[in-house]
């Protein structure tokens, strides 16, 4: 059975916080630590900074699960403005943004998102070292 958290934080960027430190906890009570915990964190940091600063939907939650899957880590970011689907860009030397979804797609071992019937989601996959959770 795999091991999972999953919570929603309000539509507001000081939460993201919040995401980081229940994601870097439910990481270590999985053994899941060092370099793959910190690439883990930064990447969910992207996912869910992208989905609190561009849904348009007002008073919006945005739902995270993270599971490890015997060597496999998953992490799913969702929210309600299922129309407007992330897409990769150029980002032009001097733009403050925009490099979110490039470090994503650099850094996991697969990403994509989906629409779903009243959310999309935007997830990342991992190989991990550590063994499953009992």
């Amino acid at each position: 059975m795999p091991a999972t958290e999953t919570f929603r934080i309000p539509k507001h960027r000081h939460h993201v916080s919040t995401a980081r430190h229940r994601l870097r906890k439910a990481l270590a009570d999985w053994g899941v630590a060092g370099e793959q915990a910190d690439l883990v964190t930064l990447l969910a940091n992207e996912l869910v900074t992208n989905a609190v600063t561009h849904c348009r939907v007002s008073h919006a939650q945005v739902r995270v699960i993270l599971a490890l899957h015997g060597t496999e880590l998953l992490l799913e970011v969702s929210d309600p403005d299922r129309d407007r689907l992330p897409r990769l860009h150029d980002s032009a030397p001097d733009e403050e943004g925009g490099r979110g979804l490039a470090l994503v797609a650099a850094l996991a071992d697969s990403w994509g998102c989906r629409q779903e019937r009243y959310t999309k989601c935007v997830w990342a996959r991992w190989e991990t070292s550590v063994p499953p959770v009992p």
